[in-house]
């Protein structure tokens, strides 16, 4: 095993040891994200200093919801996509997963950690996605 999938495990380990209580991060998957950084499961890092497009999750207190991809205008509204992802929120393991399905896949994907302004998650490929709310630009 290398350097950086051993970093990679540990960091993991850390902060699954680390968690809280998944439903305590439910309240905060509502909103605009936009990709900060992705860790591949390899190690290597790719910092997201621009984007054009975020993601816009909204749960409903049925725990299921949807999300789908926005594209920011200057005037402050959006562009959307007409495709969204299903999602059904599970607790199952001390974790909280995000199951996605569309009319051709299924994935899931576990959330690390999620409060109002950050949200970490991991997909089954080990690579951890790191968003920040949205903050729309102030052109005035």
């Amino acid at each position: 095993m290398n350097i950086k999938k051993i970093s990679l495990f540990v960091l993991i380990l850390i902060f699954l040891s680390c968690s809280k209580d998944p439903k305590s991060f439910v309240p905060h998957l509502n909103g605009y994200w936009e990709i900060e950084e992705v860790t591949l499961s390899d190690g290597s890092k790719k910092s997201y200093n621009y984007n054009d497009t975020v993601d816009y999750i909204e749960i409903t207190d049925g725990l299921i919801g949807f999300r789908t991809k926005l594209k920011p205008n200057l005037s402050g509204t959006y562009e959307t996509s007409t495709d969204k992802e299903r999602i059904e929120v599970k607790i199952e393991n001390d974790s909280l997963h995000l199951m996605y399905s569309t009319l051709y896949s299924n994935w899931k994907e576990t959330v690390l950690n999620a409060d109002k302004d950050k949200l970490l998650i991991i997909n089954t490929n080990k690579d951890m996605y790191l968003y920040k709310r949205y903050v729309p630009l102030n052109l005035e």
